[in-house]
């Protein structure tokens, strides 16, 4: 194993040179004293992020990506070897970097010798169970997570090499070549390497890997019909709501609880997201209908059937993401009318954003509206936002100020 151990390490030392998107990540993670632990779904750029992290550093030099089939046989036992051989090829450092490293059972065990020994860690994972049941055991108050997601549209751009100057928000030529991009963005989602390579295998390469490997593989299930056909079925039906009943009839199961650990596991591994209902009653929320959404469109376009109002679910599951992307606490709004997005901050609710892809029609402009005042008053907010395709307005009801945005604009944070 030793040797194994040191052929990887020469092999992983200098990634390939290639252009890269700087990723955003806050500064003080980098100089803080606890474990650094940075999650997301596969292939959203989290070992790029930690090769630019390193690159900040003196010391770079011990690291160790686990998602390698030589690892396969790598155990807990084998982490003091890996120790040794870095300090046998590097001499003493004091920074670690282990990517993907739920592959290795227990591993929190070495990383908490490590961080009572002085050293300063970080990890990387693809399960959002590293922030819970293995960090929870060993690591609590001795860790800093950070969420890294596909890029966004700002990173999109950046990726294109597209620079823009405050005068492209105002022309008509500026303008053009923003939305331009903003299609192929709301089209393509945000996963670097399907944006470089633009290779049609590699989104199914990746949705099989997260679906065998990260939830049936991780949580020892067998049944992956079950699983395909709920996630095409959430995939052909993002933002309408379901129920764990209703969903076990759909996809042929008698007990709505094994739907609600289906979907317990593709949250854990970043492919979807439930939202709630808001409710001052953690019961009644827990018990109302839930809305589902997808971690990039792209995913969405490749796995979902076909349905006539793709570009209004498509947008709220853009906007849906920004928002999380943000860090925000989501909910939606339901009573007599609906309003799709509810961010709450600390006890209070504190912004009501609506989602229309096209707001020409007077019948829909009307609902939307509706909808987003009824919020605005049930928890006492002045204004409110509507983000679509293409209208831009400001509108004022009832003493309520509603700001119609397209979403790139919104995006950019225009």
């Amino acid at each position: 194993m030793r040797e194994i151990i040191k052929q990887v390490i020469f092999e992983q030392k200098n990634p390939k040179k290639e252009r890269l998107v700087v990723r955003s990540f806050p500064k003080e993670l980098e100089t803080c004293n606890e474990i650094v632990v940075i999650s997301g779904i596969r292939r959203c750029g989290k070992s790029v992020l930690l090769t630019q992290i390193r690159n900040r550093q003196n010391d770079k030099d011990f690291f160790m990506n686990f998602d390698d089939e030589r690892l396969i046989n790598f155990k807990v036992e084998h982490f003091q070897l890996l120790h040794e051989s870095f300090i046998e090829l590097f001499g003493e450092q004091k920074i670690f970097y282990f990517d993907e490293i739920q592959n290795i059972p227990q591993w929190e065990r070495f990383v908490r010798r490590l961080y009572d020994s002085g050293y300063k860690v970080f990890v990387t994972g693809s399960n959002a169970t590293m922030l819970s049941r293995e960090l929870g055991t060993h690591l609590t108050g001795r860790f800093c997570s950070f969420e890294l997601f596909p890029f966004s549209f700002q990173e999109f751009l950046e990726i294109k090499d597209i620079h823009l100057e405050y005068q492209d928000y105002f022309t008509t030529s500026g303008r053009a070549k923003i939305k331009s991009n903003f299609d192929e963005f709301f089209e393509k989602g945000g996963f670097p390497i399907n944006l470089q390579q633009e290779n049609d295998l590699f989104l199914k390469s990746l949705y099989e890997s997260i679906i065998y490997r990260d939830v049936m593989v991780r949580n020892k299930l067998t049944n992956e019909r079950e699983i395909f056909e709920l996630v095409n079925y959430l995939c052909s039906n993002v933002s309408r709501l379901s129920t764990y009943s209703s969903l076990a009839k759909i996809i042929g199961i008698k007990n709505p609880t094994t739907i609600s650990n289906y979907i317990g596991y593709l949250q854990n591994s970043y492919l979807l997201f439930q939202v709630s209902k808001f409710d001052y009653s953690l019961k009644k929320q827990a018990q109302n209908p839930r809305k589902s959404y997808f971690i990039d469109n792209a995913l969405i376009n490749k796995l979902a059937f076909s349905f006539s109002d793709n570009i209004g679910h498509l947008l709220e599951n853009l906007v849906f993401i920004e928002l999380k992307r943000k860090g925000f606490e989501i909910y939606y709004h339901k009573q007599k009318l609906e309003c799709d997005f509810l961010i709450k901050k600390g006890n209070n609710i504190d912004q009501a954003i609506q989602v229309c892809a096209f707001f020409n029609n007077p019948e829909t402009k009307e609902r939307e509206i509706n909808g987003l005042i009824e919020a605005l008053n049930t928890y006492e907010l002045d204004s409110g936002h509507i983000i679509t395709m293409d209208a831009e307005e400001n509108i004022e009801v009832k003493e309520k100020k509603i700001e119609v945005k397209p979403a790139w604009k919104w995006l950019l944070n225009i």
